[in-house]
């Protein structure tokens, strides 16, 4: 494990922007009361978390609606606060924060259960108020506890394995955690103030990434990661096996005013703001 561990370690850089990567504006889609986060599953469907209306909305990639559900509840398919989404080929994860709960979905919005610990005997299994939640390719369910500033991971069924992350873990415990991503090998990346913290899927710091700013989103569709901070989007090709970060630069639009996430699909970088998803082409 040493060697694992030095090796990912000597590969993770300080965000560079000695090659930046371009991004032209096409158009925009989409129109919500105040967006709180999206992702787009592998068939192209877009789902977008809506924290005023307490809405998960599901758009194709030419904004054309497709269905939406939710609305201010504690009830199956109801949500106070969803505050983030995670989407595969068949299943919709939403971060319903204020009620303690992940709900998971079929990819036509139809409930099918609940993760929900907050209230169990045992400490160590319970999270509250989350923020994020995603889930690898093995079917581990990890879920960001910010009340107790750890990860969680569960299996496919909502049985607890293990949590991580929290205040014992030495130069790899989380302070201030925002939001979750995991690559295609499985490794966790979470952003916690102006660094992402690395882990490997049985709980192992890695490495780190530091920039200057507050990063507000991360975001990994296939091999592409995307980080946001409150004004500059930055990307890597995990393919490469580094993590070497470059800005993008946005063309086309004087200013983009509320930014609340990117990612990257194919070869078009789409960037959610409170109202609207704006699409760009990528070059580099």
């Amino acid at each position: 494990m040493k060697k694992l561990n030095y090796y990912f370690l000597s590969v993770f850089f300080f965000i560079s922007i000695c090659y930046p990567q371009s991004a032209d504006y096409i158009n925009a889609i989409g129109k919500f009361e105040n967006a709180s986060s999206f992702y787009i599953n592998s068939a192209g469907v877009i789902f977008v978390t809506d924290i005023s209306s307490d809405e998960i909305i599901q758009i194709d990639t030419l904004g054309n609606f497709i269905n939406s559900l939710g609305g201010y509840g504690w009830k199956e398919s109801t949500f106070d606060d969803p505050v983030d989404v995670y989407a595969d080929a068949l299943k919709v994860f939403v971060v319903d924060k204020n009620n303690h709960r992940i709900q998971q979905f079929d990819k036509n919005l139809n409930f099918s259960f609940q993760i929900k610990t907050r209230e169990n005997e045992n400490e160590i299994e319970r999270f509250g108020y989350p923020l994020s939640a995603v889930m690898s390719n093995q079917g581990d369910i990890f879920i960001l506890d910010s009340e107790n500033s750890r990860i969680e991971k569960f299996d496919i069924f909502g049985n607890f394995i293990l949590n991580f992350g929290g205040y014992d873990y030495g130069n790899y415990a989380l302070k201030k955690p925002g939001q979750l991503a995991v690559s295609m090998n499985n490794n966790i990346f979470v952003i916690d103030g102006n660094e992402v913290f690395i882990f490997d899927q049985y709980g192992n710091g890695i490495g780190k990434i530091s920039g200057e700013s507050d990063f507000k989103s991360i975001r990994i569709i296939f091999n592409k990661l995307i980080l946001t901070t409150e004004h500059k989007i930055y990307s890597s090709d995990l393919l490469t096996g580094q993590v070497k970060i470059t800005e993008v630069v946005i063309n086309g639009l004087e200013e983009i005013s509320n930014l609340v996430s990117a990612l990257q699909f194919k070869d078009k970088l789409y960037i959610l703001t409170k109202s609207k998803i704006l699409i760009f082409s990528i070059s580099n």
